[in-house]
């Protein structure tokens, strides 16, 4: 059998991941504190850059170089697929160009990743089909800063569903989440304390001492630890003091919280993106913070030595770094204009929220945003995480105003987890000391409320949320 050559012509659209789209994709996941840090590494880098005085009203020069050309789309919403590009994109030649000497470009964006994209990392390398990875999409935007799911598997079914997954099973779902629980460190996609802490032994040597009793310590005895009752756990355990004692140490040196060590803004100031303004002529208007970042433009000194024709390696040095330095600019206008859009668009659904607060969220998804604004919905994901608004109530992260649709199957009927979240919360703060609500009757306040949910998905609201039971309560009042 003989292999004859042939020609074919195929047809297609592909997004060039080009140096200077790679710049932009950067930018536009950075917070804005680490953005400030990058600006502060171009103007140091780069000659062509610099900060805009605010009392010179001199503009910069008109450039009409015809060997430059604009590699930056106008919109940023034809990334059908970031997950081909994400990476890369903090690697690319221009950010190589800022990083300080002595360190490495991985070294310098893996230092400070979030949970989310240091967990979007391994979930790329898993071989996962569209329906597990839109799952995946979900399950990490459901984790809270603990690395725990937040979220009740129904609820983020419900929500796939709605986005066209009509045959999902909450199965399905968690089965993916199990695949997740592969990803580092070990506790991580957990569903409540008991299955974090036994991930994290799981990872142990199958012949460390004691190891099987301190499973079951976590699986049946949980909370007679947390009370400090030995004597119920060495007789149920059949173990003598020593032991327990060994067991206990195990048991502490695991980490209930993995997703902390991520947490970034815990120990940063938070600089507000957007900002929630009002005015009597158009009421409630979303606005960039111009205060949160410097404001740059070419240097009008350095921009006039450069010669069309010159091929000096002075003049192609000038060249090459005016390039870079219009590139940057119009990377951080691109960055701004991406997240007013989005800004705009969210809190135009979640307007109730200024006079409601979390009580007054919608059931709000990425999709939602990312049909309104024509982005993909990894777009809306990046452009939300690490980005604050000031509004009314207090600045707080975009990510706030996301939550699936509980209950309900029209618009009237239809509530927000977060808003249930809210109310447990408020119900709670407000219940007599010595006679604490039992989950039962945070159900029935929630129905005379038209919010119907069963009683273990309040359960695992009231969990994620760090309330003891009513039993817990009442011991501790």
């Amino acid at each position: 059998m003989t292999m004859k050559p042939s020609l074919q012509l195929r047809v297609g659209a592909h997004l060039t991941m080009t140096p200077q789209l790679q710049q932009a994709i950067h930018l536009l996941q950075l917070s804005t504190l680490d953005l400030r840090q990058e600006i502060q590494q171009a103007l140091d880098s780069n000659p062509m850059l610099e900060q805009e005085d605010l009392f010179d009203e001199c503009a910069s020069p008109a450039d009409n170089d015809d060997d430059w050309q604009e590699s930056i789309p106008d919109e940023l919403s034809q990334d059908s697929s970031w997950e081909d590009s994400f990476q890369d994109a903090s690697l690319g030649s221009l950010s190589s160009s800022v990083a300080p000497a002595g360190e490495s470009d991985i070294e310098r964006n893996t230092s400070e990743d979030t949970l989310q994209q240091h967990v979007e990392w391994q979930v790329m390398m898993l071989d996962l089909d569209d329906q597990q990875r839109a799952i995946a999409e979900r399950l990490i935007d459901a984790l809270d800063p603990n690395g725990l799911i937040a979220q009740p598997l129904e609820d983020i079914t419900e929500g796939l569903r709605a986005q066209g997954f009509e045959s999902l099973s909450v199965a399905d779902v968690e089965r993916t989440a199990i695949m997740l629980q592969q990803c580092e460190p070990a506790g991580l996609f957990a569903r409540d304390l008991r299955e974090c802490l036994l991930l994290q032994l799981d990872q142990l040597p199958q012949d460390t001492p004691l190891l099987a009793q301190a499973r079951r310590l976590i699986r049946q005895f949980l909370e007679a630890l947390g009370n400090g009752d030995t004597r119920l756990l060495k007789r149920r355990l059949g173990i003598d003091d020593e032991s327990l004692e060994r067991i206990t140490c195990l048991i502490k040196a695991l980490d209930p919280h993995p997703g902390r060590q991520f947490d970034s803004t815990s120990h940063q100031y938070v600089i507000p993106d957007l900002t929630l303004r009002h005015s009597t002529r158009h009421g409630w208007q979303v606005e960039l913070n111009e205060d949160a970042l410097p404001r740059l433009r070419l240097n009008p000194d350095y921009s006039s030595l450069v010669r069309r024709a010159d091929k000096s390696d002075d003049n192609t040095f000038f060249k090459q770094h005016l390039q870079e330095a219009r590139w940057f600019i119009k990377s951080i206008a691109s960055r701004n204009d991406t997240l007013l859009r989005v800004g705009r668009e969210i809190m135009a659904r979640q307007h109730r929220y200024i006079d409601m607060g979390e009580e007054g969220l919608k059931p709000l998804t990425l999709s939602d945003i990312a049909g309104a604004v024509d982005m993909h919905e990894s777009t809306i994901s990046r452009v939300t995480t690490q980005k604050f608004i000031h509004t009314p109530r207090g600045v707080v992260e975009l990510k706030l105003f996301f939550s699936s649709q509980v209950g309900g199957s029209g618009e009237g009927d239809a509530h927000s987890g977060a808003a249930i979240r809210a109310r447990i919360r408020k119900y709670v703060s407000e219940e007599p000391t010595r006679r604490p609500l039992s989950d039962a009757r945070l159900v029935e306040l929630l129905d005379d409320q038209g919010i119907k949910v069963a009683r273990r998905t309040v359960a695992k609201y009231r969990e994620a949320l760090g309330i003891p039971s009513s039993s817990e309560r009442r011991k501790m009042a």
